[in-house]
């Protein structure tokens, strides 16, 4: 009995060992494959990287099917037009090429100067707001800190914000047909326009852009270890992200209201998947001893990036923006003899409010003298002659 007990005492210490010898060779293994791969692995370079991701980009956009299908041209057809407006001939692409004198076989790319200066008043006077007002810090650190961050980070705290110095450039500006999907353009065809295109197809302009500056945003946050109770370990991570440089092609088109259901016309744009995206990523991880620019966190975000500008204005995928009605309206009337003239109508009712009781009986005779003007008549534009549009 005792020589048993002895063999199986023997037998459970050797097993113990063995599974803490297993159990530590493991650990160390692990650590060094996370040193190796993670911390000390070597990134793609510039050009491998861009070429792969377009690449990429390339393939989901010719795997993209056109939405606009037969129905939707079916329902386009059965839309109830006016009786009193005159019945115009079908308008297509070619026509408004034709009628406009663009020839989109050999007319020359328009350099765009006028617009990168206007461009670049709209930038500058956002910096300048920006240097006076933390609405943009107020709205990145919401962003940051919104409901979906995860339980292993933090609160990110933002350190550095650069809006950067230098101003987009829009060149070679040309207008080309394409179908609803987006594809096509070009192609050889008779007449003024170009290629005859269908009714469903549309034109849509498109311009190459470059940007060279540097725009950074830094970030400070912990990581935080919930296993097994909160905040078991912490380490503290520090990052800037710059964008050094943009290059693509950005395309703009109209799309109008789509019957039976009336919708405003928008401007959708997007950016061909040709673009390119250079950005520099610094990262500063630990407390006491720090690693400094890990590449493998400079590979994670740049791919995050590149990721979230995909999926938001990269074909086949677009923006699109609501267009305000452009027809002249008084209220939207500014300069001249008044000081504002859009606003008069709202002044009576701010000042009943302001002075009470004499406020009200202003406006009792206000709304008299108009009355008044309504029937015997009065000046040039300052009542609305019957049968004119509301509000102009």
């Amino acid at each position: 009995m005792s020589t048993n007990q002895a063999r199986q005492q023997q037998q459970s210490s050797l097993s113990f060992t063995e599974g803490f010898l297993l159990g530590q060779l493991s650990i160390v293994f692990l650590i060094g494959a996370f040193i190796k791969f993670f911390i000390f692995g070597d990134i793609p370079n510039e050009e491998t990287n861009a070429s792969t991701l377009a690449q990429k980009r390339r393939q989901r956009t010719l795997a993209h099917k056109s939405p606009f299908s037969l129905e939707q041209r079916q329902r386009s057809l059965r839309k109830k037009r006016s009786s009193v407006l005159r019945n115009p001939p079908p308008l297509t692409t070619a026509t408004i090429l034709s009628k406009t004198y663009y020839n989109v076989n050999s007319h020359q790319p328009e350099s765009l100067d006028w617009f990168n200066v206007l461009v670049a008043q709209t930038i500058a006077q956002f910096r300048s707001d920006a240097q006076h007002d933390d609405a943009i810090l107020r709205s990145l650190n919401n962003v940051l800190n919104g409901p979906q961050m995860p339980d292993f980070l933090d609160e990110i705290k933002i350190t550095e914000i650069s809006l950067g110095e230098e101003f987009p450039i829009f060149s070679n500006c040309r207008v080309i047909p394409v179908e609803e999907d987006g594809t096509g353009g070009g192609g050889s065809g008779g007449g003024v326009g170009g290629t005859a295109r269908g009714e469903g197809g549309r034109l849509q302009a498109r311009m190459d852009v470059d940007l060279s500056d540097f725009i950074t945003l830094g970030v400070e946050t912990k990581l935080v270890l919930n296993y097994p109770k909160p905040r078991v370990a912490v380490l503290p991570v520090a990052l800037s992200v710059s964008v050094v440089r943009f290059s693509g092609t950005l395309s703009i088109s109209f799309i109008p209201s789509s019957p039976p259901t009336p919708s405003p016309t928008t401007l959708a744009f997007s950016f061909l998947d040709d673009y390119r995206l250079d950005l520099s990523v610094r990262s500063l991880v630990g407390s006491r001893s720090r690693l400094q620019d890990v590449p493998k966190i400079a590979q994670l975000v740049e791919q995050r990036l590149h990721s979230w500008f995909d999926e938001r204005c990269v074909e086949p995928r677009f923006q699109q923006i609501v267009m305000p009605s452009l027809w002249p309206r008084k209220r939207n009337t500014r300069g001249g003899d008044d000081e504002d003239v859009g606003l008069d109508r709202r002044e009576p009712r701010a000042e009943l409010r302001d002075n009470g009781g004499e406020g009200r009986e202003m406006e009792r005779e206000r709304v008299r003298t108009e009355d008044l003007r309504r029937r015997v008549g009065g000046r040039e534009g300052e009542f609305s002659m019957p049968g004119t549009l509301p509000d102009i």
